[in-house]
Formats: C-alpha cells, sequence, structure tokens
C-alpha cells in the first residue's frame, strides 16, 4: 500500500518504514524481493540517492540483503528484528513520557492501567 509522504521526517526515512511496515504487516516475508530502488524512485517520483539512503540503511541493519544483479530481499529474522527495534522506541518515544507525565499528574499505576483498558475498547 502506498502512503503519501509527509513533511515532518525525511523522506528516506518514511521509505524506510514503509519497507518496514510491509515487513511488520507480512505484506513482505522472508526472502521476499523488496521492491526496487527505480520502482520506488517512479512510484513516489522522488530522487534516486533519497531512495537509496532508506534502503543502504535496512541494508546496514540487516532486514534487507542485495543479491547482485536482481535486487533486494528480506533476510531471514527481519521481522524479528523490526519488532525488538519497534518495541524498544515504543517505550523510549511512548511509554517513558507517559509515566513522567502520570507522575506530574499524580496518576496511579493502576489508574494508567485502566485508562489503556478503556481506550483500547474504544
Amino acid at each position: 500500500m502506498i502512503k503519501p509522504f509527509n513533511n515532518h521526517k525525511p523522506i528516506f526515512l518514511q521509505v524506510r518504514e514503509q519497507i518496514e511496515d510491509q515487513i511488520l504487516n507480512n505484506q513482505l516475508k522472508e526472502d521476499d524481493q523488496a521492491p526496487s530502488t527505480n520502482q520506488l524512485v517512479n512510484v513516489y517520483k522522488i530522487n534516486h540517492v533519497t531512495v537509496s539512503k532508506g534502503i543502504t540503511q535496512l541494508v546496514d541493519e540487516g532486514i534487507l540483503y542485495k543479491k547482485r544483479g536482481v535486487g533486494m530481499f528480506v533476510t531471514e529474522g527481519a521481522k524479528r528484528k523490526l519488532i525488538q527495534k519497534r518495541k524498544k522506541a515504543f517505550v523510549d518515544d511512548y511509554v517513558v513520557r507517559l509515566i513522567q507525565e502520570a507522575n506530574k499528574l499524580e496518576i496511579s499505576e493502576s489508574e494508567i492501567i485502566s485508562l489503556i483498558k478503556h481506550v483500547k475498547r474504544k
């Protein structure tokens, strides 16, 4: 699924995150061929260097691997790596700030849990 880019973060990161999302959503599985740089350039109408930067980061992190002359493929264990990375980011970006704000507002742990359960049911 193609999502439009936003102005909140660099485009190469958004390209990267869209490929990561495809892996996390099982649209791309281990050893599946990832979209080529040229395909992404043509679909998004963005610079080749921009796409390459996002792809290169995924290769450097062991999420994708190159088959010379064939393309990029999803590595074995890529989904597991991404889940671990995103869980850590989730804790750092959301949970830590949630707890800090809850402490300022004197919201107890049990109240936080109740609020989360309430919101999750909606």
